[in-house]
């Protein structure tokens, strides 16, 4: 079932330290509220002395109106009582989504098509580029596109550039295969989470030409790995993994297409993932229900 198919179904993301009685809060607020449960899942790292994390699907007639009124007595119950943290959504509120790309499509492409398509629970009210390459592929779909420069000496500049575009206007930023560094400065200041893909090799090859070096090592695997963006580059908490077998036979450009496969794949379920909030962030890690 997609929940953003759906008018009265909302979210409930509760996390914070493990105690008995969680869950019965959880419901006993949502039975009195008149919401009935569709799905539950939990999760505790160690059943004394743990962290917990919950996902709540729920239907309430007429959830608009009254998630003012629900989300107070979940306040009440779970943040002053339980002292938890919790997140309170409507599903038909779609994530509004920035798509930040260099000149590589296969990654733009595919949430595009994804997004045409229903699959994915969001909307891309613009998409970002330092080049000009990828502006009719993005226009084909509707997509308005931003061109802005970024080099050694403007880089300052194009950040907060990129900064007033998104600053009100989204939810999300996705890196699909934007091939510059984000600042410390704009991380702190964008004020929504940011989601990278990048390929993975085992063993790992960093920096230009990575398929050929894989090539030359007689790499067995390619992949590809999403995860939120923090100022540690490519350090942040792991969204979504995949790998595919890879032999001698494979040539480089074969490495290259079978990589931006696996690439599109991963990211697209992690952006699905992260707009359907099955993704709880918990300081460097994450919790996928």
């Amino acid at each position: 079932m997609r929940e953003h198919h759906n008018t009265d179904y909302g979210r409930l993301i509760v996390q914070g330290a493990d105690r008995p009685g969680i869950v019965s809060s959880v419901s006993g607020v949502l039975t009195e509220q008149g919401a009935n449960i569709v799905s539950l899942d939990q999760y505790s790292t160690d059943p004394s002395g743990g962290r917990f994390f919950q996902r709540t699907v729920f239907h309430l007639e007429g959830l608009s109106a009254r998630f003012d009124q629900l989300k107070a007595a979940l306040d009440q119950k779970l943040t002053h009582e339980l002292g938890l943290e919790f997140r309170l959504v409507e599903a038909k509120r779609r994530k509004r989504a920035a798509i930040f790309v260099s000149k590589a499509d296969h990654c733009l492409l595919d949430l595009l098509w994804r997004v045409q398509r229903d699959e994915i629970a969001m909307t891309v009210p613009m998409v970002v580029s330092n080049h000009p390459d990828l502006g009719d592929a993005a226009r084909q779909f509707g997509i308005p596109y931003f061109y802005i420069p970024v080099n050694k000496n403007n880089k300052t500049e194009a950040e907060k550039e990129q900064l007033n575009l998104l600053k009100g206007n989204v939810d999300l930023v996705i890196l699909a295969r934007y091939m510059q560094i984000l600042s410390g400065e704009f991380l702190d200041e964008v004020g929504v989470p940011v989601i990278n893909i990048h390929h993975s090799f085992l063993p790992a090859f960093m920096g230009a030409g990575p398929y050929q070096r894989a090539k030359e090592r007689g790499v067995k695997l390619v992949g590809a790995t999403a995860h939120y963006v923090t100022e540690d580059l490519d350090e942040g908490p792991i969204i979504e993994q995949d790998v595919i077998r890879v032999s001698h036979r494979d040539t480089v450009e074969d490495l290259q297409r079978k990589g931006a496969d696996v690439e599109r794949l991963v990211l697209a379920r992690a952006v699905t993932w992260h707009c359907d909030d099955r993704v709880i962030r918990d300081g460097n890690t994450t919790v996928v229900f």
